[in-house]
């Protein structure tokens, strides 16, 4: 059984009205691209797409133009991050409709869902969760974590609701399934979400299914029951959660003393971990996890992380060697961080740095694994 890359979507690179009103007239991830700076010698910011080609994703011809380049260079599908807050907010919802709508865009793909509140911190607060770069100054009137959008998960009506909603996707044929069962991802887990996947479950079975195949995204930081399919997301997992210990003691140590900064991790260093974890790794229902490169000071700034020293060829290198050790332990998917989170420097679509080095990579390491 030969792996599967899914390479996970982000669909914020067209206006809404709630980030028109949150951010300014106009605003998707783009902008907080568009206005990165470099920080030190050598960090190249701002990323800017081949063909300056950024993109509206209410556009069909702008979906249909990443389908086509993700299914040619070996990407099986998109994991496309969904948003829906609660039964009044169901937010950038454009390139997963466009996709439903219009059969003739060849891509295969599933929801990813981001079940939390749409939080935003200021930039003198600790843990900057999301806000972009927009503002130079500090808003007095704000202190500490603001929700935009509260994450509500309802009772029955509303998981009802939600499930309406979805199954059209669940009955495209593009839309990825196992045994039978459409998945559904979501990004973060607690016990109070098991009451609903129940509920999807039969109302999956009743519509035809054999259910729901929800996937969990694995942190180590926090208990997940071990019977749950899990993906491992990565970088986050090999670099600061819970590898190269003596540089995140550091980072703790000087946050503690009042510094809080840029950090840094080796490309190679984070590989290596990946690796190391993905071998040791005997769960039959966790999916490993990859990333092409690393560099959210986009929206962090000097609060951010940066992986170094990302080449193609040593992407190609990795991503390889994940492929075999996926087919040895007969896992279907490996998770991809990312297809375009430009914000954070992780995506695969062609930049002025490197062209289409990263997808060229990718696709010489599927061949050679097959």
């Amino acid at each position: 059984m030969e792996p599967k890359i899914i390479a996970m979507y982000l669909p914020q690179y067209h206006e809404i009205p709630e980030n028109n009103e949150f951010w300014g007239k106009g605003f998707s991830d783009w902008v907080t691209v568009k206005k990165a700076e470099p920080l030190f010698k050598g960090h190249v910011q701002p990323k800017v797409p081949l063909n300056d080609n950024y993109y509206d994703l209410s556009q069909k011809e702008s979906v249909k133009w990443q389908a086509e380049l993700a299914k040619k260079y070996g990407v099986y599908g998109f994991g496309i991050y969904h948003y829906w807050f609660n039964n009044d907010k169901n937010l950038l919802t454009k390139p997963a409709e466009i996709i439903l709508e219009n059969k003739d865009i060849d891509i295969n793909y599933f929801y990813c869902w981001d079940n939390a509140s749409w939080a935003r911190s200021w930039s003198n607060v600790a843990g900057n969760d999301w806000a972009p770069l927009q503002e130079k100054k500090v808003d007095p009137e704000h202190k500490g974590k603001k929700i935009l959008i509260p994450y509500i998960l309802g009772k029955e009506p509303d998981w009802k609701n939600h499930f309406d909603y979805l199954l059209p996707f669940f009955k495209d044929d593009r839309y990825i399934k196992v045994e039978g069962k459409p998945i559904f991802a979501l990004y973060n887990y607690s016990p109070s979400i098991e009451p609903m996947c129940k509920y999807w479950d039969q109302l999956a079975k009743e519509n035809g299914f054999k259910g729901i195949y929800f996937i969990f995204n694995h942190v180590f930081d926090f208990h997940i029951p071990e019977n749950y399919n899990q993906y491992i997301y990565q970088p986050l997992n090999a670099s600061w959660r819970n590898r190269l210990s003596i540089r995140k003691i550091i980072y703790k140590g000087l946050e503690i003393l009042g510094y809080k900064g840029l950090e840094t991790y080796p490309y190679d260093g984070v590989w290596r971990n990946i690796l190391r974890d993905a071998r040791k790794n005997k769960h039959p229902n966790w999916y490993l996890g990859a990333f092409v490169r690393y560099d959210d000071t986009p929206r962090r700034g000097k609060k951010g992380k940066i992986i170094t020293g990302a080449t193609p060829d040593k992407f190609k290198k990795y991503i390889s060697s994940l492929l075999k050790i996926s087919k040895q332990q007969k896992k279907k998917f490996i998770f991809l961080t990312a297809w375009n989170e430009w914000g954070e420097g992780a995506y695969m679509e062609p930049d002025t740095e490197s062209g289409y080095a990263y997808l060229e990579a990718l696709k010489s390491a599927l061949d050679e694994n097959k």
